[in-house]
């Protein structure tokens, strides 16, 4: 437990409950309210784990987890309020929440803190998807389309681009290679070739 990681929390429970009670009362700004604590949350609880020293894996992965569960929350809501938006945001969740989700994971294959350190893997990769000019666009992006332009094709095509630059960014992973380490088997036995 990190003042990093108490931020997250605070932010995952508050931004979940603005995104609740914004469905339930049919509040378009109850759930921007939501949006916002969510994107305030998630960069203020980077910054104190980097300035406060105090980054662990766990808090990655914490961080990474409720970012899915904020941002579901958001556009689910929305799909409540606006049900024409739900294919493109349908796309757009495949992307960030399986997609990305597993982009985001794989740091946990390296000696890494977190995915913004995936340059010391491979820059490429990490230019893409989480350098701030990405992860600005990879996360605000859609959500400002949907709100200011209200267009459901742009937003689309802005969905698609999102996942082909994941799907890219996944085959650029792919083409890396995940380590696997060598960990001794609980009673000794291969679990490839035992039967």
């Amino acid at each position: 437990m990190t003042s990093a990681t108490v931020i997250t929390g605070v932010r995952t429970v508050a931004s979940l409950a603005l995104c609740l009670a914004a469905a339930t009362e049919q509040s378009l700004v109850l759930l921007v309210a939501g949006l916002a604590v969510y994107w305030v949350g998630d960069i203020l609880d980077g910054a104190v784990a980097r300035w406060r020293g105090c980054e662990t894996r766990i808090g990655a992965v914490l961080d990474i987890m409720s970012d899915r569960l904020n941002c579901a929350a958001f556009y689910l809501g929305l799909c409540w309020l606006d049900p024409g938006v739900v294919v493109p945001v349908g796309v757009y969740l495949t992307s960030f929440m399986v997609v990305d989700s597993f982009l985001s994971l794989a740091f946990l294959a390296w000696p890494i803190r977190s995915p913004n350190y995936f340059y010391a893997v491979d820059e490429r990769i990490w230019r893409w998807n989480w350098s701030k000019p990405a992860k600005a666009v990879n996360s605000s992006l859609f959500a400002v389309l949907l709100l200011v332009d209200q267009l459901w094709w742009v937003a689309m095509v802005t969905a698609v681009a999102l996942l082909g630059l994941k799907l890219v960014s996944l085959r650029w992973l792919g083409q890396l290679g995940l380590p696997v380490p060598d960990a001794p088997v609980p009673g000794g036995a291969d679990p490839l070739t035992s039967r």
